[in-house]
């Protein structure tokens, strides 16, 4: 049986004229077309394949099935040529409203302006641009908040020693430019940072970049990695150069992650639940189509985590459902 929308917390937010923005045409977003049978049908496009990216889908996937959504899903492999593309595929499909993990913050203009020329909203996940008045809403992490909570952490580790920090980050031009800014702004005086450079997300990359970063320095202090997937394969390559002694800070909240705060691989994560992002878009996306009154743009819980509340961490990802 279909839960109903919204279940899981009470509907909150502005009157409902702060989510329909008008256009020549009359109300912005329009009325959803919706399928034969009555049914909303939505496209969603995601951006990566790493576990954020896979545990996102699960979660979309899930929740328009249980709100009786069609849903149409693609993938961009971190290409922002290919996000274009489809973007204009699912356009064709006649979706009702497109849900996107970008690639690209810069790249969105000509999405959203792609979109709203067929009629079709943009809702996003995980990051906006500084402009919102052309999309549907966003459910958003708040990547500088998640990047502090980080950062804080080394602060009061470190206890005012002269430390030094590595920085792995993801793919340049969205996310992880917002995370990794807001880290590197945040660290005390006493921290400096090394070196900075993107593992693509790609745990094969991040191992090569972790293996460079601890060759030139040998006496890193902690590392700041833009996922936990990277972040992994950060640890390997410092145990295997003797660098045992090396902090990992992070972000997701997987449960291998809790694993490894626990017997010591990681010093802390950040949790922003996949689980918890893919619902509230679906959701939000139901809801301002049909008029409902909810917040335009909406934000996923973060939380620090460490060895000492990790028993306590939100779910990261859905169950698999058989």
């Amino acid at each position: 049986m279909p839960v109903p929308t919204r279940s899981r917390r009470a509907l909150a937010g502005s009157a409902l004229g702060t989510s329909l923005l008008l256009s020549g045409c009359g109300l912005w977003p329009p009325e959803p077309a919706s399928t034969g049978d009555g049914r909303i049908t939505l496209g969603f496009v995601n951006g990566g394949t790493s576990e954020f990216h896979t545990c996102l889908q699960k979660s979309v996937e899930r929740t328009a099935r249980n709100n009786s959504v069609e849903l149409h899903t693609a993938n961009s492999r971190q290409d922002a040529a290919t996000e274009v593309a489809n973007i204009e595929d699912l356009i064709a499909r006649h979706v009702d409203a497109l849900i996107v993990q970008t690639v690209d913050v810069d790249a969105l203009k000509g999405d959203i302006a792609k979109a709203r020329g067929a009629g079709v909203p943009i809702f996003l996940t995980s990051v906006t641009p500084d402009d919102t008045s052309d999309l549907l809403g966003a459910v958003v992490v708040d990547l500088k908040e998640v990047g502090r909570l980080d950062a804080e952490w080394i602060e009061e580790d470190a206890g005012g020693r002269q430390v030094t920090v590595g920085v792995i980050a993801g793919a340049p031009g969205a996310a992880s430019d917002v995370l990794v800014d807001a880290f590197v702004e945040r660290l005390p005086d006493n921290a400096s940072v090394v070196a900075n450079q993107p593992g693509m997300y790609d745990p094969g990359k991040a191992r090569s970049v972790a293996e460079e970063i601890i060759r030139d320095h040998p006496g890193l202090d902690y590392a700041f990695v833009a996922n936990e997937e990277m972040a992994f394969a950060a640890r390997k390559a410092f145990d295997a150069a003797g660098a045992k002694e090396v902090d990992i800070v992070t972000v997701n909240g997987t449960d291998e992650a809790l694993a490894a705060l626990k017997d010591g691989r990681f010093a802390a994560t950040v949790s922003n639940s996949a689980a918890d992002t893919g619902e509230l878009a679906v959701e939000n996306v139901v809801s301002l189509l049909r008029g409902e009154k909810t917040e335009k743009i909406d934000r996923t819980r973060v939380r620090l985590v460490t060895k000492d509340n990790a028993d306590t961490a939100p779910l990261y990802c859905p169950i698999d459902e058989y």
